[in-house]
């Protein structure tokens, strides 16, 4: 099964292939469960598919395949209706005695889709719960998730963990290497001849406890942070496209850097060449969207399989875009365009219809989003001031559960496009030029600024990610 919503992911991509290939002849139609007092009818094929519980039933033989009716009875309802609601696509909001529900459901019924429900939906307020509940009921995949959240957050919460929290689950968090912030600048190929240039070309981070930067790796050779684009998943760095030369030459190749074993692997590249596109990572797979090819704008979005190793061609845009603004969040893909006059509109990609459909449409007077970050159910718009004011930036907030804007009040100070770069660990942002690193708190859905660091050291543009690195990276 796979994680996105119950279907099953295809070697050739992640757009999903046909999971009906799983289900038995015998499955059809509907069935009612029976849960406490309360009876729930709902298709087999969607069970089959969503839950693992279920999909071994039917293939066992059992006489209870053949049963119109069916007794669970080491549920509680309340936690089959929110695991339902779930697989049905609805957002449904739970309070603490729902994720004890939802969590016992999930892992009895072995629900991936409310997993990974459960996985988008851990916050400050509800970690602690999420994590000693998933403990409790073996939920794994859960309580690692809540385990790394936390640590993240550990300067927040480490207090609270010591009085809830057992000493073995203690152990666990502290035993977990934290996010680390990523940075390096933007910048060709360099040639063995340029070692002049070799220098600069160096992925650093930033080291917290004396709030300077380190060098972690230097780019290898042949690779191009210059209009490329990078993104990480899995706790791997990687580097596709970019261009070298006055000619803008396209650098060919996937780029990777494994912290784990401090190395880089090179890989094949998009089948269409590319540079100035996005890059995201989510469930296993890269997204490359759109960019330029020989000085032209393109709508083509390809797909890498990090399982298979193989890139497919995925739904086109709705029209051309090059470096165009693009978030992940609750493992969802989003992706804001703009389109004349004034207007940005924020797309998410449905892999299971292979289609990109329209969230919703920001008008504001001379301004365009340029950034868009996720943070739990909120996406978060950065424009640039009134005028093409790009020292100044402003910032709208859409609520994807609501589907509701906010602005948040006043403007940021943007020298060099710090916001920008804006990326989300825990509840905090960090933003990032030459002059500061500055960490943000999201509280509600406003930033509220909680810290001050040293800048960059490197002119130019620069990408910023999160990486956890291993502690010997991290002192050497």
């Amino acid at each position: 099964m796979s994680e996105h919503g119950g279907e099953t992911k295809d070697s050739s991509g992640c757009a999903g292939a046909d999971s009906d290939r799983l289900l038995p002849l015998s499955v059809s139609d509907k069935l009612t469960i029976v849960v406490g007092n309360t009876h729930f009818s709902e298709e087999k094929k969607l069970l089959v598919q969503s839950c693992d519980y279920f999909q071994a039933l039917y293939r066992s033989g059992m006489k209870e395949c053949q049963q119109e009716e069916i007794h669970l009875k080491c549920l509680r309802a309340r936690g089959f209706l929110i695991a339902l609601a779930v697989l049905r696509g609805e957002i449904p909001i739970l309070d603490e005695d729902d994720i004890v529900e939802a969590i016992e459901c999930a892992a009895f019924l072995q629900v991936t889709p409310l997993t990974k429900y459960l996985i988008d939906f851990i916050d400050a307020d509800n970690c602690l719960l999420m994590y000693h509940t998933a403990a409790t009921f073996g939920l794994m995949r859960l309580h690692h998730a809540a385990a790394l959240f936390i640590r993240d957050m550990y300067d927040d919460l480490e207090a609270e963990v010591r009085n809830t929290l057992p000493s073995d689950l203690i152990a666990y968090i502290e035993s977990l290497t934290p996010q680390i912030f990523v940075a390096v600048g933007a910048h060709v190929t360099c040639g063995v001849d340029e070692t002049v240039h070799a220098a600069s070309r160096t992925v650093c981070f930033l080291d917290e406890t004396s709030k300077g930067w380190k060098v972690l790796t230097d780019l290898p050779l042949e690779a191009s942070t210059s209009m490329a684009g990078v993104t990480v998943l899995d706790n791997k760095l990687y580097i596709i496209g970019g261009v070298h030369g006055v000619q803008k030459q396209v650098v060919d190749g996937c780029f990777c850097y494994s912290p784990e074993n401090n190395s880089w692997r090179r890989s094949a590249g998009p089948t269409q060449p590319r540079y100035n596109l996005s890059l995201v990572g989510v469930d296993s797979c890269l997204y490359a969207i759109g960019g330029e090819y020989e000085r032209t704008v393109m709508s083509s979005v390809e797909i890498y399989n990090l399982k298979s190793e193989r890139w497919t061609f995925a739904a086109h845009l709705p029209r051309p875009a090059a470096g165009a603004a693009c978030t992940k969040t609750m493992s969802r893909i989003f992706v804001c365009l703009w389109k004349p006059m004034e207007t940005s509109e924020i797309y998410e990609y449905i892999s299971g219809t292979d289609e990109w459909r329209l969230v919703t449409t920001l008008i504001r007077h001379q301004s365009y989003g340029h950034c868009l970050v996720g943070h739990r159910d909120n996406l978060y718009i950065m424009r640039n001031g009134p005028s093409d004011d790009f020292l100044r930036c402003l910032m709208d907030c859409y609520n994807l559960t609501t589907a509701q804007w906010t602005s948040l009040p006043g403007h940021f100070a943007n020298s060099r496009g710090s916001l920008f770069t804006a990326v989300v660990r825990g509840d905090s942002v960090f933003t990032l030029n030459r002059s500061m690193t500055l960490e943000y708190m999201v509280h509600g859905r406003n930033w509220k600024p909680r810290r001050q660091m040293k800048g960059f050291p490197r002119s130019g543009s620069v990408w910023t990610f999160l990486l956890r690195l291993p502690d010997a990276l991290m002192l050497h």
